[in-house]
């Protein structure tokens, strides 16, 4: 087993048990790249939390495009509130809603061209549905994605696109999908990006520490 695969073995054993990321209760919970999709916009620069609790009361009521236009903008709007810009994204999701019905027969397409045009929609997101929500290997970036990789040494990259990129060469396809949920998991309680718990992580001697100023 080389270094790699060993440090990804040993960070899933450290966080199995805590809370995964909102986007992968979502899929685990209703394996719907619709609604991964949905809850993938609600959890822009919002915390999971919030997303969690938003995503929930938004799908008790709306958990499909032809449910979801049915719903007026406020409406919209407070089902969501307070995940953050809920004004836009209320606004994102109906006008997405409506182009899936119309252009898709109210499924989203299973390809990264096309999901790479709907509006809202950027490589992160894109990466998360054709993974989570279709199965198909794809690499989701996001900041804990980027920040551990280059912080552990595996990778030395300035951008996502870049880490995406990177990530492909030296990762197994097999990793591909679960790695975001690995390593947001591990972003969120361990590996904090400002003084990490050093001292409680199991890869510690593993890792380079790029970029650490400080730690615990």
């Amino acid at each position: 087993m080389n270094k790699i695969i060993r440090t990804i073995k040993l960070i899933e054993r450290h966080v199995k048990g805590l809370t995964v990321p909102i986007v992968t209760i979502v899929s685990d919970k209703w394996h719907d790249p619709y609604l991964v999709l949905v809850s993938c916009i609600l959890s822009l620069r919002t915390k999971d939390k919030t997303t969690h609790e938003a995503s929930m009361r938004l799908f008790r009521q709306a958990d499909s495009p032809r449910k979801m236009i049915k719903l007026s903008k406020p409406a919209l709007e407070k089902l969501i509130y307070p995940v953050g810009f809920y004004h836009t994204k209320a606004g994102v999701i109906l006008e997405l809603s409506k182009r899936l019905i119309k252009e898709y027969n109210g499924k989203v397409p299973a390809s990264e061209a096309e999901l790479l045009q709907l509006k809202g929609v950027g490589r992160k997101t894109a990466n998360l549905v054709l993974g989570l929500g279709f199965g198909v290997p794809a690499i989701c970036v996001d900041t804990h994605v980027h920040r551990i990789p280059n912080r552990l040494g595996w990778i030395k990259t300035k951008t996502p696109e870049e880490t995406e990129y990177a990530l492909r060469k030296i990762l197994p396809k097999n990793q591909w999908i679960k790695i975001n949920t690995t390593l947001v998991t591990f972003g969120q309680n361990t590996c904090l990006p400002v003084s990490p718990l050093c001292s409680q992580c199991p890869v510690s001697g593993l890792c380079r520490k790029r970029g650490v100023l400080s730690h615990r």
